[in-house]
């Protein structure tokens, strides 16, 4: 098959897109050059997007809607050729008369496939079923989440995906096999959890007799019931997507689980990736690509121990505040265990949750106009995480809207356990998931048309997570936080990612046992001891990533520290926000550069 960027490149020179200007004033000279770097950005977005039905779907596109994206080796080799030829062709640019804006754009480009391609001798060091993400949960949350269905062809297309779910299976088991001949095997003791989503979901009506529906049969038929259609023919798209659940997708699950129970035989515990070839050389690229700096994992370490230390003081002045007696220890248990603190585990106390993470969402919405110039349009809603996977699930997590308005973003609590969701925690976890934290951020993002679609879609960790943990931190200096139980629970959700960069590091460039890790954690914070055991599992199969927040979050506090100082009483909170979030995600390195401009524009005023 040819390939579809080289094609689309082919046609642009053809017609001329990419030929130099005849216009010899240096204004159309810029323009033009301007336009050919545009064309290019798209050409390549749209090729890559345009072999990715499930990126199609996410974005609200209908093509490919009966796919699921291609997972096997040849497919990723494909991929990293085709970056290696991106990265060539843009090169011609370089010499270019660009705007700042381009030029910026051309600089993130490269660097992003650099990055990329220093990857690809680790591809195969992945888990492609694990409990985080894990490919057993994926089809029925895509499908779930971003399959909608407003006409009898969205239905169709739903049922055929729930056909090729053996295809899609067989390519993560393909990938698995791989991972393991390279040593990297997920540890014996979070096989169990995965084998716990697969058992969850071969369940349920129309696999057994059972009158309760199976999830994807429930959403199904919600779904077709808002289509204007004959009884009959609606009847038969629910006939049609039973056949595809009994005859495709239940056998495929039990295939899987068959094949799980094998690979957890011959598992062992390591938990860090350190035991795999090259190591120490894959974490320092993870901590790389995920932080965006040239922090070690030993310096990071360090940070998180400096930081734990200075959370832990702030602490103790609260508890002495409410006049508890006792040491940290002795207050950390009373978080844990009192009552009031957590709503009772029942849909009632669920509901309960979810209203006031929405009512503490709508009272920040009323006072985004102190922070920021441009607030996005989409709107947000709060949901639980589905009953399918909320038992491994993380404890709450952000999808952005759909880019043609079909669906709003969605900040998504785990009330699984109530336990895990402690009251004092609301309002921090609401700031950091909806506004003025990931919603403002990545909706806000989707809306910036000024941006080429790739900088749209960075997957910039440090400052996509820096800037949720910041937007924790800022309502304080607004008056929220009011209760000093809340403000403690701001202080748990910094403390806890400031112990992130401890066990993390710790796991995989110490190698810390899974039972070292859980208990730093115990001890050193007022969560739950299911809370740690998942966020140690988090650590195990996402090398590097939960390091991201605590280092994006400091970046952020000392360019504004460093703006406020220098720029006096013509320092404006708003406009600080809107170079931060006005360009898109970045690496950390480029946000400075960009402040730095910032600062320095207004000295020359």
């Amino acid at each position: 098959m040819t390939n579809f960027y080289t094609t689309r490149l082919a046609v642009l020179l053809f017609f001329g897109w990419l030929t130099s200007c005849q216009n010899t004033k240096e204004t159309h000279l810029t323009e033009n050059d301007n336009i050919k770097v545009d064309v290019f950005f798209d050409s390549v977005f749209l090729a890559n997007l345009e072999q990715s039905p499930e990126s199609l779907t996410f974005r609200g596109d209908k093509r490919l809607k009966d796919e699921w994206d291609d997972y096997s080796q040849e497919k990723f080799y494909q991929e990293f050729k085709d970056k290696k030829t991106a990265l060539r062709e843009s090169h011609r640019f370089e010499q270019m008369k660009l705007s700042s804006d381009r030029a910026l754009s051309l600089s993130l480009f490269q660097e992003e496939i650099k990055l990329s391609l220093e990857g690809e001798r680790y591809h195969n060091y992945q888990y492609p079923f694990n409990q985080m993400y894990g490919a057993q949960s994926h089809v029925p949350s895509f499908l779930i989440g971003f399959h909608s269905i407003t006409t009898k062809k969205d239905a169709e297309d739903y049922i055929s995906r729930v056909k090729k779910t053996p295809d899609y299976i067989q390519q993560q088991l393909d990938l698995s096999n791989t991972a393991r001949e390279h040593g990297y095997t997920l540890p014996k003791y979070l096989y169990a959890k995965v084998l716990s989503d697969c058992q969850n979901l071969i369940s349920g009506n129309p696999l057994t007799k059972s009158t309760k529906n199976h999830p994807l049969k429930e959403d199904f038929v919600t779904k077709v019931q808002t289509l204007e259609l004959p009884d009959a023919e609606r009847q038969l798209l629910i006939d049609q997507f039973d056949h595809a659940m009994v005859y495709y997708f239940g056998p495929t699950y039990k295939k899987l689980i068959h094949e799980l129970e094998k690979q957890q035989k011959g598992a062992n515990q390591d938990a860090g990736v350190w035991k795999v070839k090259d190591g120490d050389e894959f974490y320092a690229y993870c901590l790389k690509n995920i932080t965006s700096t040239a922090l070690t994992a030993e310096e990071i370490h360090l940070i998180g121990l400096s930081e734990v230390e200075r959370i832990h003081q702030e602490m103790k002045s609260i508890k002495t505040e409410v006049g508890f007696e006792g040491t940290l220890q002795d207050f950390f248990k009373f978080m844990k265990t009192s009552p009031q603190f957590y709503y009772d585990n029942t849909n009632e106390g669920k509901e309960k949750y979810l209203a006031e993470a929405t009512s503490i969402i709508d009272a920040m919405r009323n006072r985004l106009d102190e922070l920021f110039i441009t607030k996005p349009k989409a709107p947000i809603q709060v949901k639980r995480v589905e009953e399918f996977r909320e038992k491994t699930a993380g404890k709450a997590f952000y999808n952005e809207p759909a880019k043609d308005g079909s669906r709003p973003g969605y900040y998504y609590a785990n009330l699984y356990d109530t336990k895990q969701m402690p009251i004092y925690e609301m309002e921090a976890l609401a700031f950091h998931e909806g506004i003025p934290g990931h919603h403002m951020q990545l909706a806000l993002t989707q809306e910036l048309s000024s941006l080429p679609e790739f900088r749209k879609a960075g997957n910039y960790t440090a400052y996509i997570e820096g800037w949720g943990l910041y937007s924790e931190w800022i309502p304080k200096e607004m008056g929220f936080y009011k209760d000093p139980y809340s403000n403690f629970g701001r202080l748990a959700m910094e403390l806890w990612r400031a112990c992130r960069l401890v066990v993390d590091t710790g796991i995989h460039a110490k190698r810390w046992t899974r039972e070292e890790a859980i208990e730093y954690y115990t001890t050193n914070t007022p969560s739950a001891y299911g809370q740690c055991e998942k966020m140690v599992d988090r650590h195990i199969v996402m090398p590097g990533q939960a390091t991201a927040y605590k280092v994006g979050m400091m970046k952020i506090q000392e360019l504004r520290d460093k703006a406020q100082l220098e720029m006096g009483d013509a320092f404006d909170i708003r406009q600080f926000h809107e170079v931060v979030l006005g360009n898109g995600p970045l690496p950390l390195s480029t946000l400075e550069k960009l402040v730095n401009q910032y600062i320095g524009t207004s000295h020359a005023r």
